[in-house]
């Protein structure tokens, strides 16, 4: 299933699963923890409560990102496949 969003609003097109993000992360061909490094860092500069969509093709970000937003009091809020890019959102702490 195609994944679109458009920038402005971070709404995606058919897909009422997903909930909208405010900001988002191109991890696609890094392995850990470079995602999780990257998310922190972007976390950081984010409102509470804005959300971070983080693309990710290692699998390993499918345990790491939640262990992360656990330890740093982060919503990681699931999960959507989309090929062999996975997004992953979080919740700014707050």
């Amino acid at each position: 299933m195609a994944l679109s969003q458009s920038a402005a609003s971070g709404y995606h097109a058919g897909m009422s699963d997903v909930p909208p993000w405010d900001a988002e992360i191109d991890c696609e061909g890094l392995l850990c923890p470079l995602p999780v490094l990257r998310a922190r860092k972007r976390l950081i500069l984010l409102a509470p409560g804005m959300v971070l969509c983080v693309r990710a093709t290692d699998a390993m970000a499918a345990v790491d990102l939640p262990h992360f937003c656990t330890q740093a009091g982060h919503a990681y809020l699931g999960a959507q496949t989309e090929g062999a890019v996975t997004l992953h959102l979080i919740r700014a702490k707050g």
